[in-house]
């Protein structure tokens, strides 16, 4: 499984979403449980999945499902 999809896998895990879903590029407060906890609970979820340790403004900066995976390329992750 490539490093995107698993990403993908584990936004929708979190937020109990369709992975179609994430066609619309989702931001931050536009997926219903996407608040701070959601946020942190994502957060968690990459890292551990990941083996990565994410900087505060990286964190920060992660506000919609693109924009995400812009910053885990940051720390190795490939889409292949």
């Amino acid at each position: 499984m490539s490093d995107k999809t698993r990403y993908s896998q584990i936004f929708c895990d979190v937020f109990e979403v369709e992975n179609n879903s994430l066609q619309s590029n989702p931001g931050y407060q536009e997926i219903e449980g996407w608040d701070s906890v959601g946020h942190m609970s994502l957060m968690a979820s990459i890292e551990d999945a990941f083996t990565i340790e994410l900087d505060i403004d990286d964190i920060i900066d992660f506000s919609s499902y693109e924009s995400g995976w812009v910053i885990l390329q940051k720390y190795g992750l490939t889409e292949s």
